[in-house]
């Protein structure tokens, strides 16, 4: 049903109800009043010229000849888009009908849950006029509300209700429809409350296209936080708002077919996590538990591949579906029905020539008595001249006897043919039966195989991909396995090739520490020897000392050229020589040596002769 046929059936109950004296027609005010009200509604700019040219040819009647649906074609559903609240376009008409069509006596619900029923009628009723709900529609209508309910579908109660409807011709109009539903014969045991959820429920499903709802908690994409929010899953988009009254609205998730749903590890102290991927933006969500998280992915993926694959939400397949069996069956049911006509027909004319022929062996039969009694009579008047012309009629009467017989015989076999096509037609009928039977039994099983099916679907492909992914995994792990085997080799190759350069090394080592211990042994001499001579100059007479650097500073002069020692050894040296001097008696010679001094060639001699050792 596309959007032309679902504006039409709420504009329908509009109209019908300004139709006061139910003749059909309105009056222009009326029409103008209407026509304002769903061009307002529907955001389409309102032309009132429009509608007076359309019936300036009637301005004394109610309406015009041409009537308003081409007005209402041609100047306000041929210019209307999808960019209006249904809710709202609903609600004006459903005031201009419900205040005239609306018993709200010992109704159990309020006008705002009736008016939800009325919206669900409209979406279930056919596509004919006066609309209607059929059978089957209200049957799918009050099992959905009393599963939304809680509760648990009574057959034999809608049996009864079937009793009702076959007096209605198995159909109920709208206001019919809430009757029933509010005066709580399918809810009993439930209070008002629960029968109201049930209905809000129905209503956001199969009017608001509302696939799951409920709260959840959302990661914010500039501050990070996790806030709870209401989440409205639909089958292009998931709205989330403040609470579950929608009265703040916070945003919008569009879904197309390239989008992705996924689970996610626990992290930030959140469990049940799942990741929306989409074109633009991603999504970090936490669901209550591991029940709620798996039902929103699988919602949420059945919505992208409904998208992907171009298909209407689930309900209203399930819709066009059953309209589609029902268009089956009663198609079949027409050609069965001129079948059994046909049959009835060509029965009736095998019984018009049976009686035909009847009538004419009863004819023969008359004709044949009549001439009997001429020729008897002529016989017995002429009985003995025409001896010979008798036994020639009694071979006649005998002819015409045999014929009879066979006319009787023929007539026999024509009665039981009626009587075989009267009991064939009375088998047709069992067997008509029968197939009606049998045709819902197969529906029932053609339904427990489709959900089967996609059951096993499902499963198929959950069980190719775990395959995929195994066959990656293993994959990647003899890719890895061959890369560490090479890489093990290139370990052995190189812990070889370390091994002999540690040989090598430990030789180089070896010869080193020789060459070393070689290089200590001689350093050890040689400060053996300079210890020996130190101590010999330490000990020396005079004023000879070790040739060192001097120091920087400013040297002394002696007889020899500048002094090789320092100020400080000059005044010891000067001490010493006093402290000798003393000892020798003030003559400055060294008893010791004879009374010579410093400049004795002799010692002169001695101190070259170590200078030069050194």
């Amino acid at each position: 049903m596309g959007l032309r046929d679902e504006l039409l059936k709420p504009i329908w109950h509009a109209f019908t109800a300004l139709d006061v004296d139910k003749s059909g027609k309105v009056s222009k005010s009326q029409l103008k009043v209407l026509s304002h009200n769903l061009c307002t509604v529907m955001k389409i700019p309102h032309d009132p010229v429009a509608l007076e040219e359309h019936f300036k040819d009637d301005d004394e009647g109610p309406v015009s000849n041409q009537g308003y649906m081409p007005y209402l074609n041609t100047f306000i559903l041929d210019k209307v888009q999808d960019n209006f609240d249904r809710v709202d376009f609903n609600r004006m008409c459903w005031t201009l009908c419900a205040r005239k069509n609306l018993n709200r006596d010992h109704l159990l619900i309020s006008d705002d849950d009736a008016f939800k029923i009325w919206c669900i009628f409209n979406f279930l009723s056919e596509d004919y006029y006066p609309l209607v709900m059929v059978a089957e529609e209200i049957e799918y209508l009050l099992r959905k509300l009393t599963e939304a309910m809680g509760g648990s579908w009574i057959e034999e109660k809608f049996e009864d209700c079937k009793q009702e409807l076959s007096s209605r011709q198995q159909s109920l109009s709208a206001w019919q429809l809430i009757e029933l539903v509010g005066k709580g014969h399918f809810s009993k045991g439930m209070d008002r409350q629960t029968l109201s959820m049930g209905i809000n429920e129905l209503f956001q499903e199969l009017i608001l296209d509302v696939l799951k709802q409920g709260y959840m908690m959302k990661k914010g994409h500039k501050r990070k936080n996790w806030t709870e929010r209401w989440f409205l899953l639909r089958p292009s988009s998931i709205s989330y708002y403040t609470s579950e009254d929608l009265a703040e609205k916070k945003g919008d998730i569009l879904l197309d077919g390239n989008c992705c749903v996924e689970s996610l590890p626990d992290k930030e102290g959140k469990k049940c996590l799942l990741f929306i991927k989409c074109s633009e933006k991603s999504f970090e969500i936490s669901a209550s538990d591991k029940k709620k998280r798996q039902e929103w992915i699988q919602a949420i993926q059945t919505s992208i591949l409904l998208l992907k694959l171009g298909r209407p939400a689930p309900h209203r397949e399930a819709r066009l579906k059953r309209r589609e069996a029902r268009q089956r069956q009663q198609a079949e049911q027409e050609e069965l029905q001129l079948r059994m006509t046909e049959l009835q027909v060509a029965n009736e004319d095998k019984q018009r020539e049976l009686e035909t022929m009847r009538q004419k062996l009863e004819e023969a039969a008359a004709n044949a008595a009549e001439e009997e009694r001429r020729r008897l009579e002529t016989q017995m008047e002429l009985e003995g001249r025409y001896r010979i012309d008798l036994e020639k009629e009694k071979m006649v009467r005998q002819q015409m006897e045999e014929q009879v017989a066979q006319k009787s015989t023929e007539l026999e076999q024509y009665l039981t043919r009626v009587r075989e096509l009267e009991d064939l037609y009375n088998s047709l009928q069992g067997a008509l039966d029968e197939e009606r039977q049998a045709r819902q039994d197969e529906e029932t099983v053609r339904k427990l195989q489709a959900r089967l099916l996609e059951e096993e679907v499902s499963k198929r492909a959950e069980l190719e991909e775990l395959h995929l992914t195994q066959q990656k995994a293993i994959s990647q792990t003899e890719a890895e396995k061959q890369q560490l085997e090479r890489e093990r080799l290139a370990k052995e190759a190189a812990l070889d090739d370390a091994m002999t350069q540690l040989e090598l090394l430990q030789n180089e080592r070896q010869d080193a520490l020789e060459q070393y211990q070689e290089i200590m042994k001689k350093l050890q001499d040689a400060a053996n020897n300079t210890r020996s001579w130190k101590d010999k100059v330490a000990h020396h007479e005079g004023l000879i000392r070790l040739i060192q650097p001097g120091s920087k500073g400013p040297h002394k002069m002696t007889n020899w050229g500048p002094a090789a020692f320092t100020e400080m050894e000059l005044s010891l040296r000067e001490k010493d020589w006093q402290q000798k001097k003393v000892k020798t008696g003030g003559d400055g010679k060294d008893m010791g040596n004879g009374g010579k001094d410093d400049d004795d060639p002799a010692r002169t001699s001695r101190l070259q002769d170590v200078t030069t050792e050194h």
